[in-house]
């Protein structure tokens, strides 16, 4: 293995950068969709429910079903795979946002209203920051999530680490299977426990 790095790091570290740079788009589109929704959801209890619940549907879709549904539309490559995340990503997202902004003390809200807050400042200055923990948790697992499905997406040519996995699997090379799977686990891996704790400090 030490090796195969040694001779082609320019693959490893270009797969890799392909890779965060797959996940850190898809994080940006999620964030902003997620946004939208929340605050839709916050304000219409049944468009709520009805959204958690079509994109829990949505995240039970096995990927490659995802991915096969959509070539035809959007084609191969980074487009598709980033649409599909983005999807994927809505359902851990919206419950943990909606739920801890809902779940801000309705008598704190009150007060805040009886001094003349708008509904907005309400938002902005009291429920978000009360719920910044459930809104960083849904955060750390989309990233999670992502980076780990993102492997996949090598097979509709979307690039990443997943190049180098399946690329292993096809020619039946041992070395390319072990560094794609250290490299997309580990990856895994190290963001979850980084995020873990900057959440346990909020």
């Amino acid at each position: 293995m030490i090796e195969y790095a040694l001779k082609y790091p320019e693959k490893l570290y270009g797969a890799l950068g392909q890779h965060l740079v797959l996940v850190g788009v898809t994080l940006v589109l999620s964030l902003l969709l997620a946004a939208v929704l929340t605050v839709c959801a916050m304000y219409f209890k049944t468009v709520s429910n009805a959204l958690v619940h079509l994109f829990s549907v949505v995240y039970s879709i096995p990927s490659l079903a995802m991915f096969a549904m959509l070539i035809p539309v959007t084609g191969l490559g980074m487009k598709t795979a980033l649409i599909v995340l983005t999807l994927y990503n809505q359902y851990l997202l919206l419950r943990n946002f909606t739920a801890g902004l809902n779940g801000v003390d309705s008598a704190i809200i009150e007060a805040a209203a009886g001094m003349g807050m708008t509904t907005m400042q309400i938002l902005l200055k009291i429920r978000l920051p009360l719920a910044k923990r459930s809104i960083f948790t849904g955060i750390r697992l989309a990233i999670v999530s992502t980076t780990g499905i993102a492997t996949i997406a090598a097979t509709i040519n979307a690039g990443g680490l997943g190049t180098i996995l399946f690329d292993g699997l096809r020619t039946l090379n041992l070395v390319k299977i072990l560094w794609g799977t250290v490299l997309s686990a580990g990856l895994a891996i190290a963001l979850n426990a980084g995020l873990e704790r900057i959440e346990r400090r909020l």
